[in-house]
């Protein structure tokens, strides 16, 4: 059948390992995001849950090193398991049972302790709260780099002309160490913004309805002092993450702000890997990708060498929203203590997102490291605009002394049609501004002074200095 199978259920051939999503896949973070990862985060939910319990000397304390042994992803088979969730609606059920199997065969009292007073939602949710932890470590290591080097490009380019860009047209003089500053700006906000979600992350441990009633009995059974939330609050900190004031079965409101967090992050990546694209075009040539072998060629011409690192963070950052109003759309129609459906269409949603942001920002902190910035193509483009790029200047300097009296505003009016007259293909503008106003008025080296780009810059400096102190390294991470 050329290659392929009649029925590969169960084989599993149904994996995605990425071939249609270049953007992430390869990564740390697909790697941290697989089937395989989530059912050992489940795994690690059960567990840290039997040491919680028997600590409080709920379970006895044998009961999680008679387990732990069972508890390894590399035990069970992700596809058998997947094709077994569609009875219960996840992927919690089937493994627990295969668990609790697992476990009876060495010590049944030990497989009856599995679970306790948990729900499939507890499990599941929390496990995706552990892998998205997991996963937003790397996230955060790259976005570190990136911001280190564009902090780096910044102050290196601070004096580097080039021509600024509004509505995709040349404006005023700027620096490309400010353009870098800016980028850094805009990333470093969503990545400070991605920390506190990251610090944020809630454990998910409510029970059957969110009411924690069989942790009060089992608690009520034993000879154990603690308090349920005082056991779910030490499974919070076993596991790494923040103790919640309450359940949040029904409320996704936690789901939704991780998602707006690596939206944002993609956004901000999205923006520069645009920037880069433009500038990289042959006929701007401002800047270039870095080289590695066997990247950027095309399978039909040769000459080519494509910014596939931009390509691929900018297909990214196109694809994060589809997955944000998922998991919008899902938290705004939730319903009853369980939500039916809304839950279990975000799982793929923001395990996508995670991926997307893992792989946007791992190829970013690459190109950013290794950005060729072209200081002759810059100056070369900005040369092109020629005087008119300062003429927002001119409008505060040379109008003035253009203008007739009695007739307020007709030097302003003069100015424009000196400018629209260059911009229709005549005489330069600094030939007709020294045509308008006489050499006695304003000297020739005082019209070149005003007609000099680097001597429109603003505040481009202070505002470089300022951007890169607001976002110090991030060695602690």
């Amino acid at each position: 059948m050329n290659g392929t199978h009649g029925d590969d259920r169960g084989h599993g051939d149904s994996a995605d390992y990425g071939l249609l999503s270049p953007a992430w896949a390869g990564t740390r973070g697909a790697a941290l995001t697989g089937d395989r990862q989530l059912l050992q985060a489940m795994l690690d939910v059960e567990l840290a849950w039997l040491h919680v319990l028997a600590d409080a000397g709920i379970v006895p304390a044998s009961v999680p090193g008679a387990v732990a042994p069972a508890c390894r992803a590399d035990l069970y088979d992700p596809a058998a398991l997947a094709a077994r969730s569609a009875g219960g609606g996840n992927p919690v059920i089937p493994l627990l049972a295969d668990l609790r199997a697992r476990v009876r065969k060495e010590d049944p009292a030990a497989a009856a302790a599995v679970h306790l007073a948990a729900t499939s939602q507890d499990i599941l949710d929390t496990a995706l709260m552990v892998m998205a932890a997991r996963s937003l470590q790397v996230i955060r290591e790259d976005a570190g780099r990136t911001m280190s080097a564009l902090a780096a490009r910044a102050v290196e380019h601070r004096g580097t002309l080039c021509v600024a860009r509004t509505l995709t047209q040349h404006s005023l003089p700027s620096t490309f160490g400010l353009r870098a500053a800016q980028w850094l700006h805009g990333f470093g906000s969503a990545a400070a913004a991605l920390d506190t979600a990251a610090a944020g992350l809630p454990l998910q441990w409510g029970g059957a309805s969110g009411t924690l009633a069989a942790l009060r009995t089992a608690v009520d059974g034993s000879s154990s002092a603690a308090a349920p939330l005082e056991l779910s609050d030490a499974l919070a900190a076993r596991l790494g993450l923040a103790a919640p004031v309450a359940p949040w079965q029904g409320n996704r409101l936690p789901v939704t702000g991780l998602g707006a967090a690596l939206q944002d992050l993609l956004s901000a990546a999205g923006k520069i890997a645009n920037d880069v694209l433009l500038m990289s075009r042959p006929e701007i040539g401002e800047v270039s990708e870095p080289r590695a072998a066997g990247r950027g060629g095309s399978s039909a011409m040769p000459q080519k060498q494509n910014p596939v690192l931009s390509v691929l963070v900018r297909s990214a950052a196109l694809a994060g929203p589809g997955y944000g109003v998922q998991l919008q759309a899902a938290a705004g129609t939730a319903d009853d203590e369980r939500p039916s459906g809304s839950w279990h269409v975000e799982w793929q949603a923001l395990r996508s997102l995670l991926r997307l942001a893992a792989g946007a920002a791992e190829k970013l902190a690459e190109l950013a490291e290794g950005l060729d910035v072209h200081p002759e193509a810059l100056q070369r483009n900005l040369s092109a605009a020629g005087p008119l790029v300062v003429s927002e200047r001119l409008m505060a300097t040379i109008a003035p002394l253009l203008e007739e009296t009695g007739r307020p505003g007709s030097g302003k009016a003069r100015l424009q049609e000196l400018v629209s007259a260059s911009l229709a293909g005549g005489e330069s503008l600094a030939g007709l501004l020294r045509g308008a106003v006489p050499v006695q008025v304003l000297s020739d080296a005082e019209l070149s002074a005003q007609l000099e780009p680097a001597n429109y810059l603003g505040e481009s400096d202070a505002l470089i200095d300022r951007i890169v102190s607001a976002y110090p390294g991030r060695s602690s991470l």
